[in-house]
This record gives C-alpha cells, structure tokens and sequence, in this order.
C-alpha cells in the first residue's frame, strides 16, 4: 500500500469566473433570438428580406461566442507547496496540461499593488512564470499575498512551533 501523500503547506484551484450560468444563457439567448426574429420579420415584411439572415446570423454568432467563452471556463491552476516543491499544474481550455515545479527556497512571489493589472509572477532561479491571469487583480493580490504567508511559513525551521496552513 503507498502512504498518502504529505499534506500541502499550501493548495489552491484557480478557475476563471464566469457569472452567467447555464439557466441565465438559455433566457439571454432565448429573447435575443425572439428581439432579432421580430425585427428579421418586420424588415421582411417591408420587402428588405435579406436583412433577415442578418438577424439570424447575430444569434448565431452570440451563440458561438459564448460556446468560446464557456470552453475557456474549462482552464484551471493547481498550486500546491508541500515539504519539497511549489508544484503549478495548468490545465488549458483543450484539456492539455503543463506541469513546474520550483524550489520554494528561492521563489520569488510578485504582484505589484500599484498595477491596475496587478499581474501575479512568481520568479526562480531568474526565470518568471505568470499565474491566474484569468483571475481579477483583487484576487491576484489576495493569492500573492496567501503565497508569501505560505512560503514564509514553509522557510521557517521545524522547532518555531508554527504548523503550516490549514488551506488543503
């Protein structure tokens, strides 16, 4: 039987926001479909009947826009530092998967907080990966600055009596 892995100083799932739900999409598109046919119909019956393939295209291409938008929902982050590496894991919106790993001694957490774009770096051994650029800058700053609380918590020695995280 393996033993179970050490439990994480530090995890988190980052996934990107997406306010409307699978109800609300149903009702959005369901009236634009009834305003465009409504109008596709009245420029019909004044004998401009190609604008209404027109009304039907913009549903069309609605539609599709939120399909892209909702499969870019799919992309996920996995941060976890444990007692040897902070490990990303990054799933693309096609399903593809990249991992690092870097040493937590010498990582670097930036995030700047004057920075409207607030962008969320973390650097090692003088190479930089950016993390949860689909999350808002409020949240980057809060996940930076859990990281370093992580990470500070991670460089102190075994016997100053600080337990890790409870964030698994």
């Amino acid at each position: 039987m393996d033993p179970l892995p050490p439990r994480p100083v530090f995890a988190a799932e980052l996934r990107p926001h997406r306010s409307l739900g699978p109800r609300g999409f149903v009702i959005l598109m369901g009236f634009f479909a009834a305003v465009n046919f409504a109008a596709g119909a009245a420029f019909w019956a004044l004998g401009a009947w190609p604008v209404f393939g027109f009304c039907g295209l913009d549903v069309l291409l609605l539609w599709l826009a939120f399909r892209y938008s909702y499969r870019q929902a799919r992309a996920r982050e996995y941060l976890r530092l444990d007692a040897d590496a902070l490990t990303l894991r990054r799933i693309d919106m096609q399903g593809r998967e990249k991992s690092w790993r870097m040493q937590p001694y010498w990582l670097r957490v930036e995030c700047s907080e004057e920075d409207d774009s607030a962008r969320l770096r973390l650097w090692s051994h003088g190479r930089m990966l950016a993390v949860g650029d689909f999350l808002s800058p409020q949240e980057r700053r809060t996940l930076a600055a859990a990281l370093r609380e992580a990470l500070w918590r991670w460089r102190q020695p075994e016997g100053a009596g600080l337990r890790p995280l409870d964030r698994a």
